[in-house]
């Protein structure tokens, strides 16, 4: 039950903007940004060429619109100039490269999951706070999300009539709603497009994959004298991405700078000798397992198994020996140095996705008269990803396999006997699986906007007005195909021979069922049977749709003035509902009345039907939920002193108050000043808010998964039911966020210069996390009550829900610079002009406190294994005459460490610890990468160009792990190399 104080500032926003909007239609929220007021009449201008509506001029990161405002908090545009210059297919990539974006998802990354979703996702993260913390907008208005995070997919915006992109490196909760703790990214539309452009780009990598071409077209016209106004965009873009190179440790098509780096680790008690607990490695041999089967304990340790399943002796890297207990002399499990490498899976993995893009957008507006414009958008959009995780389906010394089976050769079955064994623990990468696994997203976009702007008399001065209605729904479907199901493997390696002679499955339940025999000894022929038994022609699906809807209206006026001159104001109230509901499959899920068997997933004795997770990964569960919003805001802008000496200055303040079906009220606020002192272009600016991120519907409405765990208590070992959960009672994070700058803008003495510096501080507490079983349990022993109250070791069925908290902290602190230079090259007698641009964010500290006992404050600036290197920068140089232009730009990434909490040593270490171990080598390399861009002007329709991104090829530096992987950072690296592009732009 609200109470009325929760809802005063709603009611009032509502019915102020109610009161100011009668008799007017409603209207569009456009956001065209001009951060300098001759830029802002220049725009304007544009905008009312063949238009009666004045367009109205709002800075992103505020709804104040008013000619000569410029807003406190720091904003980075790129133009459609700049986006032709990046020359990419997806304008992601474009945005990505931003010094202030860090810790984004895109086609590179999470190319090694199945389970996550997260394939084939391009979202934008501000600051390394992970997307969920980044609001992007297109046209100032909200986009339906793409996963159950809630963070939209770029990939599906109209790339082709993107004017501009404003990127607010800072918190804007106030102006535009939550989520925008680290900054808002805008993509602003041309809404009076005119003519037919379209763009035609072919290109693929030094290494002759990742074949790319993109198919882009809009076109757009006025009619009913100039009132009526229409555009279209279609676009088809192919990426094909890198397939994997599968098995042994070798870069995919001849990329030589994979080595499968790895950490060695040696148990913490016994680091008293002086040296390092990890060992920073390259050709990591994970002993556990070859490619074709090794025995992996007891007296026949390191005997594998080739071709046609024929024995010999592995052999182990740094001259190791089995001990016959599964460890190896001279190596530290899991990992020995070089040795037999054929078996290796890290490399295996896709260094790009392939990536299909379908995009249609649609504007139509009609000015219904000089005040009123009615419009309705419409945008399609599809994208089909594809990624390989691993080849193979590595069994890491977790199989038995029993002496009489009929498929081990005779040579070891006469060992076994006389060693005395009857079984041997067995590890395999199965390379003899006949496909890969194959992981296939595919999102479909279906969003509807209808609105309306225009301006309207009231109290004495003229109001500008715009309201949207808009419905979206994202519907994904994900599928995995090539993969097995571990009970049905598990009962068909276990194969006896039966007493008509025939080999079979042992379990009669699973030779009931269907189960036929599979010989994983060796390289083998696999028998068809057992492989349909296997690896399902179905498998692994999980059906998703994201829904929401929003209602806004905003309105902008001057009311009245003061001293200095006039008080703008914008004040406005939402409406949203966000839900979305996703299924798995019988086999993953469990079966249930939403998730029951069927024809491709029919009944199987062998398989968990109540927690399902019988996959060998992709187990995807059931849930659903929604939540609704409802929030009203007030922003005002007034001067506060305007003279020749003394320059001017405002004060820009804004109030937000949100209601949450789920999470309760909350206030969001900004307050900041812009002076244009005396000095001549200088400019300070200073902005502090209050933003916040409410919990988003995967944490509130996780799907439920119930299995059996051990925890201990005050010294007592439980075996309890671990529910994992969502927690409806989670509470918004909260974020004080604190910037100021100096701005020097076009001074008289250097016209065309801009240099800018703002240091930044953002401060997020109750920031929602999840913890696991026992350190729920620990943080319960240590009196935090909200977990004892998720827990009961007292009943008969004892439990530990398993959920997301409010607990843990992040601070984020540092500066950013930016500078631009333009200037013609007439006064020293040379055609054209010059553009020199460069940006760097340099983030001084990223102090994450997680809130579990034992545990102290991680220290993530630097850590180049992570998103927050110290420095990323841009840099670029641009010529440009009457045909031809010439960018060259550079990317920069400093180098880092593994981790500030490790200790680098290589003798006398300290004792480790778990806050702070020992490694003998901390430093991770970092990378400067140059990219060189041209265009040639054929006539006045047809410009062609090229762009060679990574021109030097550089190699992404090693980022090894305590598990063998691709050995890459594609949050912060280039891992595909050079790549060519070559293209045409038509303009009609």
């Amino acid at each position: 039950m609200r109470s009325p104080g929760q809802l005063k500032l709603i009611h009032l926003a509502t019915l102020s903007a109610c009161a100011l909007m009668a008799g007017a239609a409603m209207a569009d929220a456009q956001n065209p940004v001009a951060p300098e007021p001759e830029a802002v009449d220049q725009a304007a201008a544009k905008a009312d060429e063949g238009s009666n509506i004045l367009t109205p001029v709002v800075v992103t990161g505020s709804r104040i619109a008013q000619r000569g405002f410029t807003q406190p908090t720091p904003t980075t545009r790129l133009n459609a100039s700049d986006l032709e210059k990046q020359a990419h297919p997806n304008i992601f990539q474009s945005i990505v490269e931003l010094p202030a974006l860090q810790g984004s998802t895109g086609r590179t990354t999470f190319t090694n999951s199945t389970s996550s979703g997260l394939q084939g996702l391009s979202s934008l993260s501000m600051r390394g706070l992970a997307p969920i913390r980044t609001l992007t907008l297109l046209d100032g208005q909200r986009v339906v999300p793409a996963n159950v995070t809630g963070v939209t997919d770029i990939s599906q915006f109209p790339q082709l009539l993107i004017q501009q992109v404003d990127v607010v490196t800072g918190g804007a909760g106030a102006s535009y709603g939550s989520d925008a703790v680290g900054g808002v990214v805008n993509f602003i539309t041309d809404k009076r497009f005119k003519g037919f452009k379209a763009n035609i780009e072919g290109g693929q990598t030094n290494y002759g994959d990742d074949e790319t071409g993109a198919l882009q077209m809009a076109w757009g016209r006025s009619f009913m004298d100039e009132r009526g106004h229409i555009s279209v965009s279609a676009e088809v873009v192919r990426e094909k991405g890198v397939p994997s190179p599968r098995f042994g440790g070798i870069g995919a098509n001849g990329r030589t700078w994979f080595n499968n780096p790895a950490w060695q680790q040696r148990p913490t008690s016994q680091t008293t000798d002086g040296k390092p607990q990890l060992f920073d490695i390259r050709n990591a041999q994970q002993f556990q397992y070859s490619k074709y089967g090794l025995i992996t304990q007891g007296p026949l340790q390191g005997t594998a198994f080739g071709k046609d399943g024929v024995p010999y002796q592995f052999q182990y890297g740094s001259n190791g020996v089995p001990n016959g207990t599964g460890g190896v002399t001279g190596c530290i499990t899991p990992f020995c140095v070089g040795g037999d490498l054929s078996g290796t899976i890290g490399g295996g993995t896709t260094m790009g996705m392939d990536l299909k893009r379908q995009v249609l957008y649609s504007r139509a507006s009609y000015e219904l008269d000089d005040d009123t414009e009615v419009y309705f958008t419409v945008n399609l959009a599809k994208t089909d990803a594809r990624n390989t995780p691993n080849p193979g389906s590595p069994k890491l010394d977790n199989l038995t396999i029993q002496c009489e089976n009929p498929y081990v050769p005779a040579s070891i079955k006469q060992a076994c006997v006389d060693k005395g064994i009857t079984s041997f623990k067995f590890g395999t990468a199965y390379g003899n699986q006949p496909k890969d696994i194959e992981v296939n997203p595919v999102r479909e976009q279906k969003r509807f906007v209808i609105g309306a702007n225009g301006k309207f008399q009231g109290l004495g001065t003229t109001w500008s007005y715009d309201s949207y209605l808009e419905h979206g729904e994202n519907h994904i479907d994900l599928k995995v195909s090539n993969i097995m199901l571990n009970p049905r493997f598990n009962a068909a390696i276990d194969a006896i021979r039966l007493p008509d002679g025939t080999i079979g499955c042992r379990n009669p339940v699973a030779r009931a069922s269907g189960c036929a025999p599979l010989n994983i000894l060796g390289d083998v022929v696999q028998d068809q049977a057992a492989l349909n038994y296997v690896f399902p022609a179905v498998g692994p699906h999980q059906l998703s749709t994201q829904r929401q809807t929003v209602a806004s209206f905003n309105v902008n006026g001057q009311p009245f003035s003061n001293w200095a001159g006039p008080v703008a104001v914008a004040l406005g109230a939402e409406a949203r509902k966000e839900g979305y509901w996703v299924t798995g499959d019988p086999y993953g899920n469990g079966v249930y009345p939403a998730t029951p068997n069927t024809a491709d997933y029919p009944a199987d004795p062998l398989l968990n039907t109540s927690v399902g997770n019988n996959w060998f990964a992709g187990n995807y569960h059931a849930a659903v939920g929604a939540y609704n919003v409802e929030e009203g805001f007030v922003e005002m802008n007034a001067p506060l002193f305007k003279s020749d000496r003394m320059g001017d200055a405002n004060l820009n303040v804004a109030v937000r108050r949100t209601q949450y079906s789920t999470a309760g009220g909350i206030t969001s606020w900004k307050a900041g000043s812009t002076w244009k002192t005396g000095v001549d272009g200088l400019r300070l600016r200073y902005v502090m808010s209050r933003d916040v991120r409410a919990p988003n519907l995967s944490e509130l409405f996780a799907a439920p998964v119930v299995i059996n765990q051990a925890v201990n208590y005050l010294g007592n070992t439980y075996n309890v039911q671990q529910r994992t959960i969502g927690n409806v009672n989670l509470r918004p994070e909260l974020a004080d966020n604190k910037s100021i700058g100096l701005v020097l803008a076009n001074p008289k003495w250097a016209p065309g210069l801009s240099l800018s510096f703002d240091y930044y501080d953002i401060k997020l507490k109750d920031v929602i996390s999840t913890f696991g079983a026992q350190q729920q349990v620990d943080l319960c022993a240590a009196g935090n009550q909200e977990f004892c109250a998720a827990m009961d070791l007292v009943s008969p069925v004892k439990y530990v829900q398993l959920q997301a908290f409010n607990l843990a902290k992040m601070r984020n602190k540092g500066y950013d610079l930016e500078g631009l230079y333009r200037f013609s090259l007439a006064g020293v007698g040379m055609p054209g002009k010059v553009t020199l641009r460069g940006l760097g964010t340099r983030t001084k500290s990223f102090l994450v406190t997680s809130g579990i006992i034992g545990t102290i404050p991680a220290e993530r600036a630097g850590v180049n294994l992570g998103d927050t290197p110290k420095w990323k920068a841009q840099f670029s140089q641009t010529w440009e005459g009457e045909t031809v232009s010439v960018s060259f730009a550079q990317r920069y990434i400093s180098k880092g460490v593994y981790s500030n909490e490790f200790i680098e040593c290589q003798t006398n270490c300290p004792v480790s610890t778990a806050q702070h171990q020992t490694i003998d080598n901390n430093q991770m390399k970092g990378a400067t990468y140059f990219d060189l861009s041209g265009s040639y002007k054929i006539n006045k329709n047809i410009t062609a160009y090229f762009k060679i991104d990574n021109v030097t090829d550089v190699t992404p530096p090693n980022a090894p792990g305590t598990n063998t992987g691709y050995g890459v950072n594609p949050s912060l690296f280039d891992v595909l190399g050079r790549v060519y592009r070559i293209g045409a732009r038509l303009n009609y």
